[in-house]
């Protein structure tokens, strides 16, 4: 596709990945030592809700054209309509480099990661050489040298003065090394920190430019050979020394470095969900419509199913009402309330005597199953209650299989099984009621159930198991999305969800279960993926996206496959039950650990998403159990590190998962907007202090002393807006799940042979061997913020 390459460029479009890596080099769009290729035309987008985000994909990523390849890195941004690697509108596409849809949280929340990153990309190289531990002797002799130089020039003439300064000048600058132009950052590798050492200019720097900066680095606002040559009294403060020059670009450099170590170690998170941005972006461009919207919803509804909060994979965590927040917290409610406004508006309701009767049976509360008609093909909203595939499976079956209903009620245990029964007893329903399939049962406890679970379910603790009703809940805050397919099916955006994520975790096979109920998970299909290297089940992994993909817009494909789900939640409750049971569930020094390594569902828990829901079900479970044994409030549980035997391959698949809380709401951050407000006007004050001390030192000539009393404001100021820098990462860290940095750690320090090859950083593949030592040496890291 590169231009330099006799292609005619074009755009590649990473939706979903690309944002924690570095894409010049995974693409190979990086520059080659004498200059040649690069971007070549190329555009590169990046559409990722993952973060930390890559700062050398977010500020460096722009690739520069040959005519401008002899100019400082700024003069080519501000001609090609980039700033400091924001986009301008003065920007003409077609000329190549990798462009990153943010959500606002680059402008918002990495302002001083983007002045510490381009600070290192235009900063000159300066060796370091330990000079901020250099002895007395050292600065004695540097005094000498300085007083003599002093004496020297009353003697010379003007002449012989500005040849001797161009001199010095030259000796005293600091060594320096041109660079080849280049588009990559050395923050760029496929490891889960990147290098924090200074990202290489994308241009070459002139005399000129070296001189300006370190004049600029100086403070001064005069360049050293004005200085000299002025006909000024000789009465003017003496221009710092290199080795003060130095010192302090060393400071400096080390200070931007510790920033963007400070914000690579944040640890997991996620954004707002892609599926909405992109809606976002087709409705400013006017072209929504309702497949859209309802892609977008599957996409927002589907993120709790895996854990994917603003603390990375993690639970959900609760308000202090105890109600679930779900995903995103407050602003993912936000997210969700926003696509209900869009489903009112493209599907109205009709006007017709049937479309009233629906209206009426919606706002009563009762779970829609079935169209307005054979064409009808709209969006609803839905009162929907935290089961799992209530149209398709039975009340009873729903409810026990549902990660919510099983934490709360302690499904796992016979105590919390009669616990269910009382349940539903007290609403008046039996059980041979409740284990018939929901689209049969009486019409009239359908009608009535919701009112019955609003009454019963408080006294269980079961706040938030369906949404208010809309006479106390205009909005409708909380309630669900329903599509039809005309007479052919009736499903939500949650249903969706799960079907579509059973075929990429289960696969083909397991669309076709037997009529007696017995599933072989594949068994036939798993003796021909026996290798090692586990390439025969890559292409696997990839055959069942392809299914997944077409299931989307095939609701044939999704009522086929609905088998699978069932099985899939039934070998969770089954395997995660017989782990709490047999208390296979150990606690280590910093989470919790259980190895899934026997039984009948082994073989379905070898996939990463199946094993993620595994742990998120085990971690919920965990979580009840300590806040009824201590008590708490359980806003942050306990991490779990969850491993599952793939035998095929002789490894372990780990998932780490995170113990919830941590969810930043808009109230928090603009809390936090203030603070930093605040902090920067006490910057401003000291700096205006520092500025006239600065006017009275220049009245008195004390040579040395006065780069020495220079250097300590600077080592202040430096201290001052490091621990500033600390707070703030203490407040974005809290919560956040580490565990992909955990393991780059213990992968840099053990000899055991490890694989990190996912899209989500914390989950790793291990060795069988080698899973023991793993183990001992994660328990001694931090693995949540």
């Amino acid at each position: 596709m590169r231009t330099s390459d006799g292609g005619s460029g074009g755009v590649v479009v990473c939706l979903g990945v690309g944002g924690l890596v570095d894409l010049s080099t995974v693409l190979g769009l990086q520059i080659d030592e004498d200059g040649s290729n690069g971007h070549g035309g190329v555009e590169v987008w990046v559409i990722d809700a993952r973060r930390p985000w890559n700062l050398g994909n977010v500020f460096g990523g722009q690739s520069p054209p040959e005519a401008l390849t002899e100019v400082n890195g700024n003069i080519r941004n501000k001609e090609k309509g980039v700033d400091r690697g924001q986009i301008q509108r003065a920007y003409k596409p077609g000329q190549g480099g990798i462009i990153v849809f943010d959500d606002g949280d680059v402008e918002e929340d990495l302002k001083v990661e983007r002045e510490a990153y381009c600070t290192l990309a235009d900063m000159p190289d300066v060796e370091d050489n330990g000079l901020e531990s250099d002895n007395s002797e050292t600065e004695d002799s540097s005094a000498d040298t300085a007083n003599h130089t002093r004496v020297s020039k009353k003697r010379k003439s003007s002449s012989d003065r500005e040849d001797e300064l161009h001199d010095s000048d030259e000796d005293r600058r600091p060594r320096q090394r041109q660079r080849s132009n280049s588009d990559t950052s050395n923050s760029a590798s496929l490891s889960l920190s990147p290098s924090l050492s200074r990202p290489p200019r994308r241009g070459l720097l002139s005399t000129s430019n070296r001189v300006r900066l370190v004049s600029d680095l100086a403070g001064s606002s005069q360049s050293p050979t004005h200085q000299y040559l002025s006909s000024s009294p000789p009465k003017l403060p003496k221009p710092s020394s290199a080795r003060t020059l130095r010192r302090r670009l060393l400071r400096l450099r080390r200070k931007h470095e510790g920033v963007l170590r400070r914000y690579y170690s944040l640890g997991a998170s996620y954004s707002e969900p892609i599926s909405s941005l992109l809606y976002s972006l087709a409705s400013e461009l006017g072209r929504e419509d309702n497949d859209l919207l309802w892609q977008a919803i599957v996409g927002v509804s589907s993120l709790e199913l895996y854990g994917r909060t603003m603390t990375g994979v993690s639970l959900s965590s609760s308000s202090d009402s105890g109600r679930p927040m779900g995903c995103g917290g407050e602003r993912g409610e936000r997210i969700r309330q926003v696509l209900r406004d869009e489903v009112r508006r493209i599907n109205p309701p009709e006007l017709s005597d049937a479309g009233r009767d629906f209206q009426r049976g919606e706002s009563s509360g009762v779970i829609p199953t079935t169209a307005r008609s054979p064409t009808d093909t709209s969006i609803r909203l839905s009162p929907e209650p935290r089961f799992l595939l209530i149209r398709h499976w039975s009340l009873y079956d729903s409810m026990l299989h549902s990660p919510y209903l099983s934490a709360k009620l302690h499904i796992w245990s016979d105590a919390g099984r009669k616990r269910l029964h009382k349940f539903l007893a007290k609403m008046g329903v039996s059980l041979s009621q409740c284990k018939q399939s929901y689209t049969h049962m009486d019409m009239d406890l359908k009608r009535g159930l919701r009112e019955l679970l609003l009454k019963y379910a408080p006294l269980y603790g079961l706040d938030g198991l369906v949404p208010p009703a809309a006479r106390v809940n205009p909005g409708r805050q909380g309630w669900g999305f329903v599509r039809s397919w005309g007479w052919k099916a009736c499903l939500s955006a949650t249903d969706v969800g799960v079907v579509v994520g059973a075929i990429l975790e289960v696969g083909k096979a397991g669309v076709h279960g037997s009529e007696n109920g017995g599933y072989d998970g594949g068994r036939s299909e798993k003796r021909q993926l026996v290798d090692e290297e586990g390439h025969k089940e890559g292409e696997e992994w990839v055959g069942r996206f392809w299914e997944a993909y077409d299931a989307l817009e095939n609701v044939e494909s999704l009522k086929l496959a609905l088998p699978t789900a069932m099985h899939l939640h039934r070998a969770i409750l089954r395997t995660g039950t017989s782990l709490i049971e047999k208390r296979q569930i150990r606690h280590l020094r910093a989470f919790r650990m259980a190895i899934v390594k026997e039984g009948p569902d082994v073989h379905l828990f070898t996939h990463p998403a199946a094993l993620t829901k595994l742990a998120l079900w085990v971690g919920e479970a965990i979580a009840e159990q300590e806040r009824d044994k201590r008590g708490t409030s359980g806003k942050k549980g306990t991490p779990l590190v969850l491993a599952g035997l793939n035998e095929a391959r002789g490894v372990y698949v780990i998932v780490g998962t995170g113990g919830g809380g941590g969810v930043f709401d808009f109230a928090e951050r603009q809390e936090r907007k203030e603070k930093r407000a605040e902090k920067q006007k006490a910057r401003e004050s000291k700096k205006t202090e520092k500025e006239k001390k600065q006017r009275e030192r220049e009245e008195r000539d004390d040579g040395e002393e006065n780069d020495n009393e220079e250097e300590e404001d600077d080592t202040e100021d430096s201290d001052d807006s490091d621990n500033d820098d600390d707070d703030v990462t203490e407040s974005r860290s809290y919560g956040r799940n580490r565990f992909g940095n955990a393991f780059q750690e213990v992968v840099d320090e053990t000899n055991a042979r490890v694989r990190i090859d996912s899209f989500e950083h914390c989950v790793v593949e291990v060795k069988k061997d080698d899973l023991s030592g793993f183990l001992e040496s994660l328990s001694m890291k931090a693995v949540v913020g």
